[in-house]
C-alpha cells in the first residue's frame, strides 16, 4: 500500500435531506464508483423495526452489511443511539482486514449518544470514524476524551486517520486537532481550506473533515452536484492518502 483512497461520508439513515424519500441503493451505487479503500460512514442504521414495517424497499439487514456488500469485504460497526425499535451509529467500511475494532461512547448526555469507531486495518494503519455533538461544550468534551483514547491506545508512530462529522461549525475544534493532536487536514493540505458539506444542496458550513498523521494528501475534494446532493443531507469527502515511509 502506498497510496490510500479515503471517502467520509454521513449518509443520513439512508434517507434524502428531507427525510421524503429513503435512497439506500442509490447510496450503494455512488459510494460504489469512488472506489475507496477505507469508508467511514456516519449515521449508519444497524436495526429499525418501525422502518422496516412502514418504508418501501427497507433493507433487513444492517445498512452497513448492505453497503459494504462484495465490495468492502471487512467491516465494523459502532451501536450509538439506541432506541426501543432498534439503533444506528458509525461504520468503517474496507478492502483491507480489519485486524481490531472497538467502539468507545463519548455520550456527554442521553439525549445525543455518541461514539468514536475505533478499527486498526492491515498493515498496522489505525482508523477512527467520528460523529461529535451538537453543542459547543459537548464537542469540547468529546475532544479531550479522543485525546485520552489517541494517547492510551494507539502507538505515536502509528499511521492514523480520523474522519467522519464533527460538526464543528465554527472551526474551534479545528485548530486543536492540529495544535495538541498534531494532525492535518486532508482538505486544508491538498487545497489550502477545509471542505464546505453542509448541507448538500448548498453547502456553507464545513463539517464534515479527513484528519491524519503519516500521511500526505495527494488530493481532496468534497463530493457534490448530482448524484450527491440529492442523496443525503451532508456532501461526502473523498482523499487520497500517501504513506509516509
Amino acid at each position: 500500500m502506498s497510496v490510500l483512497r479515503v471517502l467520509s461520508y454521513n449518509v443520513h439513515k439512508g434517507f434524502c435531506s428531507a427525510n421524503r424519500q429513503f435512497l439506500l441503493k442509490q447510496i450503494r451505487e455512488s459510494i460504489r464508483s469512488v472506489d475507496a479503500e477505507v469508508v467511514f460512514l456516519q449515521e449508519v442504521v444497524g436495526e429499525n423495526s418501525q422502518h422496516a414495517s412502514q418504508i418501501d424497499g427497507w433493507i433487513d439487514e444492517g445498512q452497513f452489511e448492505f453497503l459494504a456488500d462484495t465490495v468492502w469485504p471487512h467491516f465494523s460497526y459502532g451501536k450509538n443511539a439506541v432506541y426501543d425499535h432498534g439503533h444506528h451509529g458509525n461504520a468503517i467500511l474496507s478492502k483491507y482486514p480489519i485486524v481490531d475494532s472497538e467502539n468507545i461512547d463519548v455520550s456527554v448526555y442521553r439525549r445525543s449518544q455518541r461514539g468514536l469507531l475505533l478499527s486498526v486495518i492491515e498493515p498496522g494503519i489505525y482508523v477512527i470514524c467520528v460523529h461529535m455533538g451538537l453543542l459547543g461544550w459537548e464537542r469540547r468534551r468529546q475532544f479531550k476524551r479522543l485525546e485520552a483514547v489517541i494517547a492510551e491506545k494507539i502507538p505515536a508512530d502509528a499511521p492514523l486517520i480520523i474522519a467522519g462529522d464533527f460538526n464543528d461549525w465554527s472551526g474551534s475544534l479545528h485548530s486543536r486537532f492540529k495544535r495538541i493532536l498534531n494532525l492535518c487536514e486532508a482538505s486544508v493540505q491538498a487545497n489550502g481550506r477545509l471542505a464546505k458539506t453542509f448541507p448538500a444542496k448548498r453547502p456553507v458550513l464545513r463539517l464534515d473533515r479527513i484528519y491524519f498523521r503519516g500521511f500526505t494528501a495527494v488530493t481532496a475534494k468534497r463530493l457534490s452536484g448530482e448524484p450527491w446532493r440529492s442523496l443525503s443531507d451532508h456532501c461526502a469527502l473523498y482523499a487520497e492518502l500517501e504513506l509516509i515511509k
